[in-house]
């Protein structure tokens, strides 16, 4: 195609493209306006709806003060109580933790001493939007919250002329436990302090420097059980501080530091002084963020649950160094970030699946800081990260899941990163004397009387093992890529032809008995994490074909995919696990197994059952409100799955650099690339007979098949186009 042509063509895109069907001579929607933080606070969702900036070490939130699964960000939706707003929180994730630094407005003293406060508070007097949160409490406190990366900002509205803030470093939910904690009042307008903590994550530590508006009209410190030059500490003590409030808000900078009080200082010292500079600093850092991907529909509700999805992308990881590059690690080394930023918060059994392909568009330029994280990782522990909370190793979850992600961006020569170091830790986190891994080796499958979650371990450690061998291959490795590429299919040695499912074997080569493909054990002792043998036996996306030949062709696994959404949606056992949810029949939006599956479809040939399902999926799992979320939303995993499925296309094998067709969900798009470039993306709709779904696909002009485009194809800009059936006809 002539330059010209495209030129054209683009032309075209944008002069169709309106966002959100602005009228002629408005001005766009503010993205930002687009957001909801309280959608997935409700159900499964396990999402907070704080302040925070993208990628910030602060995240700023109400914590309720209750105990629970559904209280994993501090928040539920269900809670009418605010025990404190805390300045670190985890995304969606499944196990609770963090919520470090817990302050805490009153009115009165009467209950100042209790162990735990609890002040009622009502929706209808609660909003916020990114970078912000608002809510008057039933003590009359009106509260406002934003933050930049390193600094949480307050501002309180007392109702009289007198308020107390109370600083609670024994604040703690779920598994969390204080070991140790210290408050000081430097001068009358200063307060700093620390707290460690072992919950999921051990060998937590947090610093942090808080600056008042208004000076300390009266202090004392709660119980603590020592004081060491003027530093009062105790696991549970606490600093009450008076103001006088009359006719001024107080408001108050706290900023957070790994390293020491000193360096939350320095960050304090750093920071801008204004609370609503900040705030506005931070709605722009927003729109920035959601600005890289406009969507054009005229469904106002979907554009609101796609660009909140867009925004918690951009939740985690999270920021940990300090503004000089230091961090403290859970063994309490201080050490230096080689180059860039360092990152925690990697739940990478989740975010490798779409998260992590999405950031090779969205934040190419943080991307090396985020696989340089997991380097460093791999130097301070010894092996890449499993799931990365704090610089503890939590070893949640299965696989080895670094490795899709860092075989991904050296993949695509992503720069910044040492291949030669990113390839000797993948190879020795492949070669681990834990985790089920030399079983594993040794048999060709993971024997589940060697180890639990045999199935999905083997299965998954199939692909990690295929990523290894691509980058192999780049490198010139032959001999490994040969042998990785043999251990990438073990996948094999689990088929079962009689039943259709991935099976549990014993060291003896022999199928576990008795089989029940419902069947859910929650806990280390079943044979699939989280899910079911329905659940789990697809996740071959290194080689559907060749899972297809298992099957006897391609007909057969799409005729199994079928069965897969018409089986009941039930589970059996006695100890079934909470995170199959988002049931269509068996497949379980909900949980991470299954976010590949739809698009196998056209992987076989049947792009229309593809597009039947993921409406059928969006319709019913993403929802504006609480509850809009069909599960935890897992450090953005869930969000990803809706970003990437809107413009059409899907990393079904994340890290082949291909992105499978699934359904456009827009009337158009632009995206901007990391080189500068734009794709736009055109949607028409045809009249012709057929089924639903994509008809035809014409990339900068010239038709291509319905089935996938690669990276670097989508690099090169230009106009995709789509020509689509919304519904079926005859």
């Amino acid at each position: 195609m002539t330059a010209s042509r495209l030129l054209v063509l683009a032309s075209l895109a944008l002069c169709n493209y309106s966002p959100l069907m602005a009228q002629q001579n408005e001005r766009p929607v503010r993205l930002t306006s687009l957001v909801d933080p309280f959608l997935g606070t409700g159900g499964h969702g396990h999402v907070f709806p704080g302040a925070t900036v993208p990628f910030g070490m602060v995240q700023l939130s109400p914590d309720n003060g209750d105990q629970g699964w559904d209280w994993c960000s501090g928040y539920h939706y269900s809670s009418s109580t605010i025990a404190g707003f805390s300045h670190t929180h985890l995304s969606g994730t499944g196990i609770g933790d963090w919520c470090d630094i817990s302050v805490l407005p009153l009115t009165d003293t009467s209950s100042a001493a209790a162990e735990k406060i609890k002040i009622p508070f009502s929706h209808k007097n609660e909003k916020a939007s990114p970078g912000f949160y608002e809510l008057t409490l039933g003590n009359g406190v009106h509260t406002s919250l934003t933050a930049s990366d390193r600094v949480g900002y307050h501002r309180y509205n007392f109702p009289g002329a007198e308020g107390w803030l109370r600083f609670d470093m024994g604040f703690q939910i779920n598994w969390d436990n204080v070991t140790e904690a210290g408050l000081q009042l430097l001068n009358d307008s200063t307060l700093i302090g620390y707290r460690y903590s072992t919950g999921w994550a051990k060998g937590q530590q947090v610093y942090f420097a808080a600056r008042f508006s208004t000076p300390v009209k009266a202090h004392r410190f709660i119980q603590a059980s020592g004081l060491n030059n003027g530093m009062a500490t105790g696991e549970k003590v606490k600093s009450l501080l008076q103001f006088n409030t009359a006719g001024k808000p107080v408001e108050l900078r706290v900023a957070l530091s790994t390293v020491s009080t000193e360096a939350a200082l320095t960050e304090l010292s750093a920071s801008p002084h204004s609370f609503d500079a900040t705030l506005t600093a931070a709605d722009n850092s927003w729109e920035k963020e959601l600005s890289k991907i406009r969507i054009n529909t005229a469904d106002r509700e979907f554009a609101g649950s796609f660009y909140t999805a867009l925004y918690r992308t951009c939740m985690a990881p999270t920021q940990f160094s300090d503004r000089d590059g230091r961090y403290r690690n859970s063994d309490g080394r201080v050490l230096q970030q080689p180059r860039g930023k360092k990152y925690t918060a990697f739940s990478l059994w989740d975010t490798f699946r779409a998260l992590n392909p999405l950031f090779t568009f969205t934040q190419a330029e943080r991307l090396p800081d985020l696989v340089n994280s997991m380097l460093s990782f791999y130097r301070d522990n010894g092996l890449l990260p499993v799931w990365d909370l704090s610089t503890w190793e939590t070893n949640t979850m299965t696989g080895y899941h670094a490795i899709p992600i860092i075989a991904d961006a050296i993949l695509k020569g992503i720069p910044g990163i040492d291949a030669a170091l990113a390839y000797e830790a993948m190879y020795k986190s492949a070669h681990q004397q834990q985790r089920g891994t030399p079983d594993y080796i040794r048999f060709g499958y993971l024997p589940q009387d060697k180890h639990g979650w045999s199935v999905t371990i083997t299965l998954e450690y199939a692909f990690d093992d295929w990523c290894i061998a691509q980058v192999a291959k780049k490198l010139g490795k032959h001999g490994d890529y040969e042998y990785f590429m043999k251990r990438a299919n073990s996948y094999k040695n689990l088929f079962d032809a009689q039943t259709g499912f991935m099976r549990a074997k014993d060291s003896a080569g022999r199928f576990i008995e008795p089989f029940d493909p419902l069947l859910s054990e929650h806990g280390d002792k079943g044979q699939y994490i989280e899910g079911t043998a329905w659940q789990h036996s697809f996740f071959v996306p290194q080689d559907v074909q060749g899972l297809a030949r298992l099957y006897g062709g391609r007909k057969q696994l799409a005729d199994k995919l079928d069965s897969l959404f018409n089986s009941p949606s039930e589970l059996h056992g006695d100890n079934t696990s909470d995170d199959i949810s988002g049931l269509i029949g068996q497949y379980a939006h909900g949980n991470e197994p299954s976010h590949h599956i739809i698009y196998m479809y056209t992987a076989l040939g049947y792009p229309e059952k593809a597009a039947e399902k993921i409406k059928l999926v969006v319709d019913s799992m993403y929802n504006p409100g609480p509850d809009g979320i069909s599960g935890n939303d897992d450090c953005g995993q869930m969000s990803a799955w809706l970003v990437w499925t809107t413009l059409g296309m899907y990393p079904m094998n994340p890290s082949s650099g291909e992105y499978v067709f699934g359904f456009p969900l827009v009337e158009s798009a632009t995206m901007q690339l990391p080189n500068g470039k734009t794709l736009f993306i055109k949607v028409k709709e045809t009249t012709a007979p057929g089924a639903a779904g994509i008809r035809q696909i014409r990339w900068n002009g010239r038709k291509i098949p319905v089935t996938s485009i690669t990276h670097k194809a989508l690099l090169q800009g230009g106009v995709l186009e789509y020509t689509i059936h919304r519904e079926s006809r005859p």
